[in-house]
């Protein structure tokens, strides 16, 4: 078992569970991804059936026959998974595959959710990405003219003779400056540079705990649901106090008839995750910290653009909030997932832990 340990040991790397079997189905080698999947250890797992494993146990034990006798390069198929300790099946999409020795199988397992799950940070990254560049363009595009703009009206205040005209000028030189701020903070996370020190993310929550329920006394609680064990990590403490007070503020915003009854509710909540999968990497360690709170929840027009830039779903909102917090924590190499629905809504930060 140790040579066959020993070959296939940098599968103990993937996220996903492979397991490596005999012809007969009998299981050589597990990696740590199937392992954690099944809930036993791989020599519990070591020379049991693998097609036992499953609901319907004939489409692996055919697919074995056809990889020895070298009927395809590679079978796929959808498939139950029984797993010890759990009361419902696993839907996995099952790769079946020879190996370069005779009689031997490699079997890898996609859990249906988690390759759901992988599509969707994936386009989120992707969008984020682009966002990230139609901003810097955009902005860059606007800034040009607009000094221009303010510049002309300036000057053009300074010939006027009726002084009662400059109330015109001034509206153009107003609107020039509120362009210039928005302009401003479209440009920001990519001109401030990542100052990286020891970062408590429970400082970070007291932080804004502590700001927002002085713009909020009254009517809104904050509750503290904190893992204490979370180790401090290397990041930029104010890009996360900025991070977590955006949707933290955006949720006191969708509270305020809850605060006007004096029920409403926000909760912080941090966790570990271990062994965990996101932005198409595998972690051993991660930080999941959760703003929850118990207002109407997200609109379901934008539900699945709120991290767009310029959405907002309050009026007189910017639109900028989500989309500034999703760029700081992607330059702390995580993510930002939302689950909203009326009553209930989860923004849920994850970032690796070292």
């Amino acid at each position: 078992m140790s040579l066959i340990a020993n070959r296939f040991q940098a599968f103990d790397l993937l996220a996903t569970p492979v397991a490596v079997l005999e012809g007969q189905g009998g299981i050589l080698f597990a990696n740590a991804a199937l392992e954690d999947v099944m809930g036993l250890s791989r020599r519990s797992l070591h020379g049991t059936h693998m097609p036992d494993y499953f609901l319907d146990p004939q489409p692996l034990t055919h697919a074995l026959v056809g990889a020895q006798s070298n009927e395809f390069a590679a079978l796929r198929y959808e498939a139950q998974l029984r797993r010890l300790h759990h009361n419902d099946s696993l839907p996995v999409h099952v790769i079946v595959a020879p190996t370069d020795q005779l009689h031997e199988v490699i079997v890898e397992l996609l859990p249906v959710e988690q390759q759901t799950r992988q599509e969707r940070e994936e386009r989120l990254l992707e969008q984020a990405q682009a966002n990230k560049e139609l901003i810097r363009n955009l902005a860059h595009e606007i800034k040009n003219p607009l000094g221009g703009i303010r510049g002309s009206a300036q000057l053009l205040e300074m010939e006027l003779d009726n002084k009662e005209l400059t109330e015109y000028t001034q509206v153009i030189i107003h609107e020039a400056d509120r362009l210039q701020t928005l302009v401003d903070r479209l440009l920001a996370p990519h001109r401030r540079p990542h100052v990286v020190g020891d970062v408590n993310i429970h400082e970070v929550c007291e932080r804004v705990r502590a700001l927002i329920l002085a713009e909020f006394p009254r009517g809104l609680k904050v509750v503290r649901d904190y893992d204490t064990s979370i180790p401090e990590f290397r990041g930029d403490r104010e890009q996360l106090i900025q991070t977590v007070l955006n949707i933290t503020h955006n949720a006191a915003q969708a509270l305020q008839e809850r605060i006007a009854q004096g029920d409403a509710q926000i909760t912080f909540k941090s966790r570990i995750l271990r062994q965990v999968t996101f932005g198409k990497q595998r972690y051993r360690l991660a930080l999941e910290l959760h703003v929850i709170d118990n207002g109407p929840g997200v609109p379901d027009s934008i539900k699945d653009r709120i991290f767009f830039p310029l959405i907002s779903g309050r009026e007189g909102g910017s639109g900028l909030g989500l989309t500034l917090a999703q760029t700081f924590v992607q330059q702390h190499h995580g993510m930002i997932e939302c689950d909203s629905e009326p009553g209930r809504t989860d923004f849920k930060i994850l970032i690796p832990l070292p």
